[in-house]
C-alpha cells in the first residue's frame, strides 16, 4: 500500500513567461479543499481584474483522482490541460496552479498558447518546494485512567501524531498515524485490558 504522496509547501511558487508581448504570470499553491481553490481563484480574479484570462488546473487527494483544468476563454485545451500536464509530470497532488495572461495584441495560435501555459506552469512549480507527505488515518481511543502508562508506551513505540487528548475519569486520545501502520496501532490499543 502506497501511503505517501508528493505536494508542495505553503510557500507560493511563482513563474513567468512572455511571448509576443503576451505576459503569463503563474502561481503554484498548496491546497487541501475545493473551498481553498475557490478562495484563491476569487482573489486572483480580483487582483488581476484587468487580465484577459485567469486559467488554472488543480489535483486533489492522495489517490490523485480529483482534478480539473480550466481554459477561462482560451481555445479548448490550450491552457488548463498544459497546466495540469505539468502537475501530472511531477506526480503532485493537493496543488493549484493559476496562470494569469495579459494579452499582448498578437495571437499566439493554439501551439503557442500550449507552450506558453506549459512553460509558465513549469516555472511556477520549479520555484515551489516539493515535499513528501504521508497519508494518515485518525484513530480515536477511549480508556480508563489506570491504562494511561500502557497507552503512552504504545504511543512512544509506534510514534503516531497526537491530535488531541483528554484525561479525566475516562481518558480519550486522538492519534494520526501513517495509513500502513493503522491496523497495527489499533491491534495494540485493543489488546490493552
Amino acid at each position: 500500500m502506497n501511503d505517501e504522496y508528493l505536494t508542495i509547501t505553503d510557500k507560493t511558487g511563482e513563474g513567468y513567461y512572455t511571448e509576443k508581448r503576451s505576459k503569463f504570470l503563474a502561481f503554484a499553491h498548496h491546497v487541501d479543499t475545493t473551498d481553498d481553490i475557490k478562495a484563491l481563484l476569487a482573489s486572483y480574479r480580483k487582483k488581476y481584474y484587468d487580465a484577459r484570462h485567469v486559467c488554472y488546473a488543480y489535483m486533489l487527494g492522495p489517490e490523485r483522482t480529483e482534478f480539473r483544468a480550466n481554459d477561462d476563454g482560451e481555445p479548448s485545451s490550450t491552457a488548463g490541460k498544459p497546466i495540469l500536464g505539468q502537475i501530472n509530470s511531477r506526480e503532485l497532488t493537493n496543488v493549484l496552479v493559476v496562470v494569469v495572461r495579459y494579452y499582448g495584441g498578437v495571437n499566439l495560435g493554439t501551439g503557442g498558447l500550449i507552450v506558453a501555459y506549459r512553460e509558465a506552469a513549469a516555472d511556477a512549480l520549479a520555484n515551489a518546494e516539493t515535499v513528501s507527505r504521508q497519508v494518515e488515518e485518525v484513530i480515536d481511543y477511549s480508556f480508563s485512567y489506570p491504562a494511561m502508562n500502557e497507552v503512552m508506551r504504545i504511543v512512544k513505540e509506534l510514534s503516531p501524531r497526537i491530535v488531541s487528548q483528554t484525561f479525566d475519569n475516562t481518558c480519550q486520545i486522538r492519534l494520526a498515524i501513517r495509513k500502513s501502520m493503522a491496523a497495527q496501532l489499533r491491534k495494540r490499543l485493543d489488546s490493552i485490558i
